[in-house]
């Protein structure tokens, strides 16, 4: 079911949805932030905490690996997270290439730049670019771009194991539910019988 007033599942989107939604976004600030959540799958939460240096080296350079410090990411219930490493895709190498971050040491810093945006400042700013490209009713939120990763590795024939490794799920109990399979995919299985 797809998410409708915060409730049900963040929508899967195609490769072109991405770029649809994206063309609508006004600044390459927030571009950048798009490319990150499609490229790492990592939640908008985390996005948002960037620092700098933990995206661009000494000498400006984009680094190869991204680290997600687990105080950063999502908490369990117990408590517990896990710090995440995520090669940096070529697309996305592009995108930090182009960027130029202020001194503010923030990735994306709110107006005052002492602190970065809010995850409610980008929540705003897809949905009004979602708006836009005319699929407000699609049920895309910032998840989306965490679940599209999980579904288009899954399409690639990633194994779970390294979905996890990518997503910081601990179990397929966690991951499964990000996976979509669709009717093309069944219609497909019955005909190898």
């Amino acid at each position: 079911m797809p998410k409708n007033n915060r409730k049900g599942k963040a929508s899967v989107i195609s490769d072109g949805e991405f770029v649809k939604i994206k063309r609508q976004v006004r600044t390459d600030k927030y571009k950048l932030l798009m490319d990150l959540a499609w490229y790492t799958g990592e939640r908008w939460g985390a996005l948002v905490q960037l620092k700098t240096e933990d995206v661009y080296d000494r000498n400006g350079k984009p680094k190869d690996i991204l680290i997600f410090p687990a105080m950063v990411r999502k908490h369990r219930p117990d408590g517990t997270s896990e710090t995440v490493e995520i090669p940096v895709h070529e697309s996305l190498k592009e995108s930090l290439k182009g960027f130029e971050p202020d001194n503010s040491g923030w990735l994306f810093p709110s107006r005052c730049g002492t602190k970065p945006i809010t995850w409610r400042n980008a929540y705003d700013i897809l949905q009004r670019a979602t708006e836009k490209a005319g699929m407000s009713t699609k049920g895309i939120s910032t998840h989306s771009t965490r679940r599209s990763l999980v579904n288009r590795l899954r399409k690639n024939s990633v194994d779970k194991d390294v979905i996890r490794k990518i997503t910081g799920h601990r179990d397929n109990k966690g991951l499964d539910p990000y996976i979509d399979v669709e009717l093309d995919e069944v219609k497909s299985a019955i005909a190898t019988l």
